[in-house]
C-alpha cells in the first residue's frame, strides 16, 4: 500500500506552534539566581508567576504562561549545562529521593549535552512516567484511590494539598492538558520527532521535579506521614507472548536495511528505530520497548489514516478534539460508526499480536506499564523487547518493495519469523483464557477420585441411595444423552461417558464435568452463533449466571468451614433441573450453531 512521503511533522500546526516557537518568542535573558539558589532550593515563587489566567480567571492561559516561562525554562536549561556530574549529583539528586528512582536523573543529566537527538525525548518519556508514578505515591497519603490519566491526577484536591494549586498548574502546562506543552502525550503516542522537543523542557522538567521534592518534604514534617512507594508491576505473563524466538544479529541486520526502505516508517522518526536498536544491542531493553512502542503506534496511525481516508488523523489533534491514539487505530469502528479498515488491512494474526501485547486486560500490557512509571526500567525484559523487534521486522516487510521483501524471506531466519506472526491467534483474549481454564478444570476434576474425602464427605457418600441422588443421577443422564451430536468427532473433551457415572460421593465429579464440557461447547460455538434477540440474550446469561451462582455455592457448602455435604445434594439437584429445562428450549449455543461442529474442538 502506498503511503505519502515526505511528511515533515505529526504535529498539527497549533501544536507544533506551541511546542517549538511560543516559547522562544520572548527574549529577554532570567537570571537563574531568582529561580534556584546556589544550595539548589527552588525559588517557586519565580515559577508560578509565569503563570497568566484568562481574564474570568476560572481557566489557565496556557499559550501566555508557556511564553512567560520560555526564558526560565532556557536559564535552567543553560544552569544544568554549565554543571559537572558530581555538581548535579551533589545538589539535586538529594532532592529527587521521593521519586523512589532517583538513579534516573543522572542519566538524564547526561542526555542533556548528547548528540543523539532521541536522547532528549526518551528521557522525557521517563521522567514524566517516573514523575507520574511519584505523584501518585503521594497522592495516597490523602486519597484512596489513585487516578489511572496523569492530567485527573494534577487536577486533583489532593495533590493541591501538598504541593499548592499554582504549583500543580505549572505542571498542567508541561504535563496535564492538550491545551498546553503536553510533552507526556505528545511523545508517548509518537506525535513528536526527535528535532521537535526543545531541550530546555527536559531541564525544566528536571528542576521542577527537585522543587516537589522539597515541597514534598517540608509537607511531610508538618503533618508527620511518610510517604510509602508502591511496589513496581512484574511482567510475569510474557511465557504465553513469547512465540518468536531470540533475535539474532542476522535479524537485526536485516531490520537496520528494511527500516530505511520502508514506507512504514517516516523519515523524520528514522533516529528513534536507530536508538531501539543501539538500546537493543547495549541491553537497555527498557529504551528499545519504549522507542518501538511509540514509533509503531506512529507507523500504524499512519496507515489508519490511509485506509481509512482520513489524512487529518495522523497530526496530533486540537485541544478540542481526541488524538488518534492505540486505543482507536484498534478499534473495530471509527468513532463515526464506520468499520475500522485498518483489522482487514492488517489482518487477524497481526491484531490479535497487538491486541494481546497492549490492549488485553490479561496480556502485559506493557505500553500502558511503562508510560505510567509502573515497570523497573532497569529490570524490563529482554524477552518483551525481542518481541516487539521480531514484530516490528515482519510489519515492516510489508511495506517494502516487493522484489527486496522477497529476496529477505527467503532468508531462513526472516522466513521462520514471518512464519510464526502469520500463524499468531491470541492469547489473552476473553475467549482464549477460557479456553485456558476450561482445559485446567478438566484436568483437576480427572484427578477427583484420587482426592482424600473428609468424614462429612464419607457420610454424604452413605446417604448416596437417596431418593435426590437418584434424580440427579437420572438428569445427568437424561442431559448427556442429548449431547452426543453436538459433540466434535475425536471426542476430546470428554473420552469416555461411562466415567461420569456417580461412585460414593463422587456425584460432584461427573455434574462437574457435565457444567465444564456444555461451557466447552458453548466456547466451541462462540463464533458461529450470529447472535441473539434481546430477549433470548437476557435469558441466556440469566441461565449462565444461575450455573455460576451453583458453581460458587459449591465451593461455599463443602469447604472445610460449611462442610454442608448433605446440601449440596439438593443444591446439586436445582442446579441439574435448570440445566435440563433450558436445555429442553434449544436455546444454547449448540443448538443455534448454523453449521457443523464436527471438525471444531478447543
Amino acid at each position: 500500500m502506498p503511503i505519502e512521503d515526505p511528511i515533515t511533522t505529526c504535529l498539527s500546526p497549533s501544536v507544533y506552534d506551541m511546542i517549538c516557537k511560543l516559547g522562544f518568542e520572548v527574549r529577554e535573558s532570567c537570571d537563574i539566581s531568582g529561580i534556584v539558589t546556589q544550595r539548589g532550593e527552588v525559588c517557586w515563587p519565580s515559577i508560578t508567576a509565569c503563570v497568566t489566567y484568562t481574564q474570568s480567571a476560572q481557566s489557565l492561559d496556557y499559550r501566555g504562561t508557556v511564553r512567560l516561562l520560555g526564558p526560565v525554562c532556557e536559564a535552567v536549561h543553560q544552569h544544568l549545562l554549565s554543571l559537572t556530574k558530581g555538581e548535579f549529583d551533589i545538589r539535586y539528586v538529594p532532592w529527587l529521593q521521593w521519586t523512589a528512582f532517583p538513579e534516573l536523573f543522572p542519566e538524564i543529566f547526561d542526555a542533556l549535552g548528547s548528540l543523539q537527538c532521541p536522547a532528549i525525548p526518551l528521557s522525557l518519556m521517563k521522567l514524566t512516567a517516573c514523575l507520574e508514578r511519584a505523584l501518585g505515591d503521594v497522592y495516597l497519603l490523602n486519597g484512596k484511590e489513585c487516578p489511572f490519566l496523569l492530567r485527573d491526577l494534577l487536577a486533583s484536591e489532593e495533590l493541591a494539598e501538598v504541593f499548592g494549586r499554582s504549583v500543580m498548574d505549572v505542571l498542567k502546562v508541561f504535563v496535564g492538558s492538550p491545551c498546553g506543552l503536553n510533552l507526556r502525550n505528545t511523545l508517548w503516542h509518537g506525535f513528536a520527532s526527535p528535532h521537535e522537543i526543545p531541550p530546555k523542557y527536559c531541564s525544566m522538567m528536571i528542576l521542577l521535579t527537585v522543587g516537589l521534592g522539597q515541597l514534598l518534604k517540608s509537607y511531610l514534617q508538618q503533618t508527620k506521614l511518610v510517604l510509602a512507594h508502591r511496589p513496581f508491576i512484574a511482567l510475569t505473563n510474557l511465557e504465553d507472548l513469547a512465540i518468536f524466538p531470540d533475535v539474532t544479529s542476522e535479524v537485526l541486520s536485516v531490520l537496520e536495511e528494511v527500516m530505511k526502505k520502508s514506507t512504514f516508517i517516516l523519515k523524520v522518526m528514522l533516529p528513534y528505530w536507530e536508538a531501539a536498536l543501539i538500546g537493543f544491542r547495549s541491553h537497555r531493553f527498557a529504551d528499545c520497548a519504549m522507542l518501538l512502542l511509540t514509533q509503531l503506534e506512529t507507523g500504524l496511525r499512519r496507515v489508519f489514516a490511509a485506509v481509512n481516508q482520513c489524512p487529518k488523523r495522523l497530526l496530533t489533534a486540537e485541544s478540542t478534539a481526541l488524538y488518534t491514539t492505540f486505543d482507536e487505530i484498534l478499534a473495530k469502528h471509527l468513532d463515526d460508526g464506520k468499520i475500522n479498515q485498518l483489522p482487514l488491512f492488517l489482518g487477524e494474526p497481526a491484531m490479535e499480536f497487538l491486541w494481546d501485547f497492549l490492549n488485553h486486560q490479561e496480556g502485559p500490557r506493557i505500553r500502558d506499564h511503562l508510560s505510567h512509571g509502573e515497570i523497573n526500567l532497569p529490570e524490563f525484559p529482554k524477552e518483551a523487547a525481542n518481541q516487539l523487534l521480531a514484530f516490528s521486522v515482519v510489519l515492516l516487510l510489508r511495506f517494502t518493495d516487493e522484489d527486496l521483501s522477497a529476496a529477505l524471506k527467503e532468508k531462513a531466519a526472516i522466513k521462520s519469523l514471518v512464519g510464526l506472526a502469520e500463524g499468531y491467534h491470541a492469547h489473552f483474549h476473553p475467549v482464549s483464557q477460557l479456553k485456558k481454564q476450561v482445559l485446567s478444570c478438566e484436568k483437576s476434576i480427572r484427578v477427583w477420585p484420587l482426592l482424600p474425602l473428609p468424614e462429612e464427605a464419607e457420610e454424604a457418600a452413605r446417604l448416596e441411595g437417596t431418593s435426590e441422588t437418584q434424580a440427579c443421577e437420572a438428569l445427568i443422564t437424561e442431559i448427556l444423552r442429548a449431547l452426543p451430536r453436538h459433540l466434535p468427532e475425536s471426542r476430546g473433551v470428554v473420552s469416555d461417558w461411562d466415567s461420569l457415572s456417580a461412585e460414593s460421593i463422587k456425584l460432584l465429579s461427573p455434574v462437574l464435568y457435565l457444567i465444564l464440557l456444555l461451557i466447552a461447547l458453548e466456547l466451541v460455538n462462540i463464533h458461529v452463533v450470529h447472535g441473539k434477540n434481546t430477549y433470548e440474550y437476557q435469558q441466556y446469561l440469566k441461565f449462565l449466571k444461575s450455573i455460576l451462582q451453583y458453581t460458587e455455592n459449591l465451593v461455599t457448602y463443602t469447604s472445610q468451614q460449611k462442610n454442608k455435604w448433605n446440601e449440596t445434594i439438593n443444591l446439586t439437584h436445582t442446579a441439574l433441573l435448570k440445566i435440563w429445562t433450558f436445555s429442553e428450549k434449544k436455546q444454547m449455543l449448540i443448538h443455534l450453531a448454523k453449521k457443523s461442529t464436527s471438525k471444531g474442538g478447543l
